[in-house]
């Protein structure tokens, strides 16, 4: 994909293609509209490099109730499934 914005919209901005990168990605993350995985791709980053970024701007993870439900349900599962039960 590429973008292309009016140089007088820039204005003294001087972002490297990798930095528009990861600020696309931290973007759409906050506002929801992509996961944390597909943000740290869109970002170029590995996903705990990603995080850290977030962390280091004082964005907290968008952590849902389901996300939660979903994750002990997961973890119910792999135990259930180690432990032969």
């Amino acid at each position: 994909m590429t973008i292309e914005l009016p140089d007088q919209e820039m204005g003294n901005l001087r972002l490297t293609p990798e930095q528009a990168r990861l600020e696309l990605a931290v973007g759409l993350y906050v506002g929801r509209q992509i996961s944390l995985a597909r943000a740290a791709r869109i970002a170029g980053e590995d996903y705990t490099a990603f995080m850290h970024e977030l962390g280091r701007r004082g964005i907290c993870l968008n952590y849902t109730v389901a996300d939660v439900e979903h994750d002990m349900r997961m973890v119910d599962e792999l135990c259930g499934k180690s432990t032969g039960q």
